[in-house]
């Protein structure tokens, strides 16, 4: 599919109503297309096909009733179509005559499709998590397993991935078909892996679902600034998991983040513009997910086996835990960063203890800390740069923090932000 995501079709035309399904419905279709043609190259194909359908009708003919189980079964009819032409080779022909005896033009109705899809959902025999493990098997590089999920799972565009890893399109384009090509002829199983292969492959997985979550709740692809489908979908994936594999401390960690963040999205939007967690109000949070998630929390404290993910969903919890943003308890916060500093270092963490280390003692032991990071092709670097320099009093070298915020800056609320706190700092955006 190109064309449909990649665009910004005016809100409420039928082109943004395709443009939603496609975002909210083609890491489903894929997934199932996936297990029942054996091969994800097919099932990405027929999904594509199926939805360059719905963008020549749909526009006339309306979005159907169950728009999933009308891609979907779209799909499988034109798979099966696209095997009997190709039907020649014997492999093909015998593929095709398997799906037509599997009974594929007698197939349920697009609802029922969805009644199905949805029935296996609640299940650990899950398509999307198949799929997931399918696309970080070892045997390919950990950038690769990403960028194929974001692909397969996430629906981004070549595009959006290419400009997430900061490469060119055809470049990323070329690795996703080797990637592809890779599972293809390595005969990488399409299955969730069983017993004592879990723990071994455990950790890119919980790396992709984060992924999935952190573009939805933060889009780098120019679009709108949060995809709730994408923190949906992600947070799905993480109770699957959980259930999958309820000993893992760091499953129930992953999810206890995904949980505390997904709390607080209906707060983090105003006017097409975000919100800083300090500004935020703290009535729109969402409760009940931030009890899960504090119970997730306590329940892997009781097992004392911290990680990277129970660490930050810990720093959540103590958030989520303050009435307003002057009650938050920064010491704890700090103390929990140092934690996580010794089990999990690098640049991003360490920004992030600096500005708790700024709440906590002022910005001028901070500041330090952070010229030394080497983030300059990071935009909350500058961010982060440009707060403690206003606080600091020196308002004209904030002012080229924000500046260079703003060179790297994704999408138009975050854009939006900046060039607000670039005006609080006495500066016009436009000069």
């Amino acid at each position: 599919m190109t064309g449909v995501p990649g665009q910004e079709p005016a809100a409420g035309s039928p082109e943004a109503g395709i443009a939603r399904v496609f975002r909210q419905e083609y890491g489903r279709a894929v997934a199932v297309l996936t297990r029942m043609l054996g091969t994800i190259d097919a099932a990405e194909d027929a999904v594509q096909d199926a939805f360059t359908l719905a963008v020549r009708r749909w526009p006339s003919t309306g979005i159907p009733p169950s728009p999933a189980g009308w891609i979907i079964t779209t799909a499988r009819n034109r798979a099966v179509d696209r095997l009997r032409r190709e039907a020649g080779r014997g492999d093909k022909q015998l593929k095709a005559a398997q799906l037509l005896a599997a009974g594929w033009r007698a197939a349920p109705s697009p609802e029922e499709v969805v009644i199905t899809e949805r029935a296996r959902e609640g299940t650990v025999d899950d398509d999307r998590l198949r799929l997931i493990f399918t696309c970080c098997h070892p045997a390919l590089a950990t950038n690769v397993q990403v960028a194929l999920t974001l692909r397969l799972l996430g629906g981004l565009t070549t595009a959006e991935i290419a400009r997430a890893f900061l490469v060119p399109e055809p470049t990323m384009a070329q690795r996703l078909v080797r990637a592809k090509a890779k599972i293809r002829d390595a005969r990488i199983p399409y299955r969730v892996p069983r017993g004592a292969e879990l723990p071994g492959r455990l950790q890119p997985v919980l790396a992709v679902v984060y992924l999935i979550f952190n573009e939805g709740y933060s889009s780098s692809s120019g679009g709108p600034p949060i995809r709730g489908d994408l923190c949906r979908e992600a947070v799905r994936l993480g109770r699957l998991l959980a259930a999958l594999m309820p000993d893992e401390p760091e499953v129930k960690g992953l999810l206890a983040l995904m949980l505390l963040t997904e709390a607080r999205r209906a707060a983090r939007e105003s006017d097409g513009g975000l919100v800083l967690l300090a500004e935020q109000d703290r009535r729109l949070w969402d409760r009940a997910l931030i009890a899960e998630g504090q119970e997730l929390v306590r329940q892997c404290l009781r097992r004392n086996q911290p990680g990277p993910y129970q660490l930050q969903a810990a720093i959540n919890a103590v958030h989520s835990d303050a009435s307003d943003a002057a009650a938050t308890d920064w010491r704890q916060i700090l103390r929990l960063y140092d934690q996580l500093t010794d089990v999990a270092p690098g640049p991003v963490v360490a920004l992030n203890r600096a500005v708790a280390l700024a709440e906590v003692e002022g910005p001028e032991p901070a500041l330090p800390l952070v010229d030394a990071l080497r983030l300059e092709g990071y935009c909350l670097f500058h961010a982060v740069r440009a707060d403690f320099l206003v606080r600091l009093g020196r308002p004209a070298e904030a002012a080229a923090a924000y500046r260079s915020a703003l060179g790297l800056v994704q999408n138009a609320a975050d854009r939006t932000f900046l060039e607000a706190r670039l005006r609080g700092a006495g500066q016009d955006p436009g000069d």
